[in-house]
Formats: C-alpha cells, structure tokens, sequence
C-alpha cells in the first residue's frame, strides 16, 4: 500500500514537471470525453497547449476502431483534428509486425476496421495458413472464429496481441475487451500471448517516440487508468499523470504500486501550470 504523503497533491505541480513537457500523449475516454460528452474544460486544455507551443496526440488502446472513427468522432463533437494526432494500438502492433515479422502472413482476430488498416499496410491475412496469429478487441467474435483462433494459438504459432484491457468502458457499463479474449483463449489453448503491444508496454512508447519526435522525459502520458495509462509513463521513462475524471479514484491511487507523478482532478487542472 502506498503511504498518503507519497502522493502529490492533488491540483499542484511543486516540481514545475509541466514546465519541461513539449508533448501530451492523451487518453480519451474518461480523460478528454465521456462517451460523446467533453469532460468539462478538457477543449479548453487541448487549446492551451497549442497556445504554449507544444503538441498533443490521443493515445488509445482500443483497437476495435481506427484513427479515422475517432477523428469523424472528435469533429461531431466540434474539435477537428487530422489523423496524425490519433495513435492506437492496432497502428502499433502493425509496426511491430513490420519490423519483426516482415511479409509473414498474419491471422487477424479483428474488427473489419482494423483489417482494412492492416492490408493498407500491405500486411498480409491469412485465415487458413498464418506464420503469426494477432489477437484484438474484436466486437464480431463468434464462435467460429473462437475455434479458429484456438487451433492456430494451439499449434504454437507466434501470437501477438494489441491491448491487455479486459474490459472496454460504455455509457452503460462494461463490454468484454481484449484481455477477455485471451482469457477464454488461455482456457482453451493454455497460451497467453507472446507479447501485448499496448499500454503500459513498451512497444506502444516506441512507436509513440517515432510518431511524436520527442525524447522520452518531454512527454507526459495523461489517463484515468493507473495500470495502463500512468504505468506506461512511470515504467518507461516518461512522465505519467493521473486525471480522477474517469475510472481511477484518488483511493485507488493511494493503494497503488504505480505511483503518478502528478495527479488533477481532470485535464482541465493542469491549464495554469502550462
């Protein structure tokens, strides 16, 4: 259990880390909107940065959607942005792939979206031969593609996958995400996969370096989840802040092992220390 005077106070930036920030790596959900609702004051937040001069890109896990869906998203609800600001962690695991297993044929378990990214990347599915089987948060499973995703893992083929996340918040509650996958596929294969590209690994903050051409101690990843969002800055080298706009709460940071640097009530909170 992590002692109260250990965290930072609530709303402070005592050490000025801000100040040394040239790029935030956002959440969204929870951490910028809920659902098609902005968090209050989070518009105001993304307008700050630019006005200081430095970036920002929302960083997300959820690999059932594409960088085009949350920039049609973002523009109904009034902030326009180009798909270079949204990283995700199917664009990840495509580099992985790229880098690590270069034209090796590839089963997808994915959304038909995540399926078109991976062929614009001219990487190559295959349903009844793979070298590699990648697993993702995949809302058309059904039972054939459980089986088949089953016997591949079983065969001993390289398996990736995109997010550890079990469940994936709603306006509603929660929805089974990627780490449900693997636990239905460890059940039936007796395999966890080989390596899990998204937060808080460290596969995601590579690509995110490349992406964003900044060194790792001018980088601030902000979310409401400690053991994703905040673990991905604080166990490689960047700096992670927690917002208590979402899932977290300032007890669960108390009884963390991940501890953040900084900590606002929402993004909001930081405005007057940029």
């Amino acid at each position: 259990m992590i002692e109260n005077n250990i965290l930072p106070e609530v709303n402070e930036d005592k050490q000025q880390i801000l100040k040394e920030i040239r790029c935030f790596a956002l959440d969204m959900d929870g951490t910028i909107y809920l659902g098609e609702k902005w968090i209050e004051g989070a518009r105001e937040f993304l307008q700050k940065i630019e006005e200081s001069g430095r970036s920002y890109v929302f960083l997300t896990n959820n690999s059932s959607k594409n960088a085009s869906v949350y920039v049609e998203k973002l523009h109904r609800m009034g902030w326009d942005v180009g798909e270079d600001k949204i990283i995700t962690s199917g664009q990840a695991t495509i580099a992985y792939l790229q880098h690590n297993f270069p034209e090796k044929k590839v089963f997808l378990l994915g959304n038909t979206l995540l399926q078109e990214e991976f062929e614009q990347a001219g990487i190559v599915l295959d349903d009844v031969a793979p070298d590699v089987v990648v697993t993702a948060f995949d809302t058309t499973l059904d039972y054939q593609k459980m089986c088949k995703v089953c016997d591949f893992v079983r065969s001993g083929l390289p398996y990736l996958a995109t997010h550890p996340d079990y469940n994936c918040p709603t306006e509603t509650g929660f929805i089974p995400d990627a780490g449900a996958i693997h636990a239905f596929i460890h059940a039936s294969a007796f395999r966890y996969p080989d390596r899990i590209i998204g937060k808080p690994n460290v596969d995601i903050v590579n690509y995110l370096m490349k992406r964003v051409g900044a060194e790792k101690h001018q980088i601030a990843m902000v979310g409401d989840r400690l053991y994703t969002d905040v673990a991905t800055g604080v166990n490689h080298g960047l700096k992670g802040i927690l917002v208590l706009s979402g899932e977290a709460t300032l007890e669960d940071a108390r009884t963390s092992e991940v501890v953040p640097h900084l900590i606002f009530r929402s993004v909001h909170g930081m405005i007057p220390f940029l």
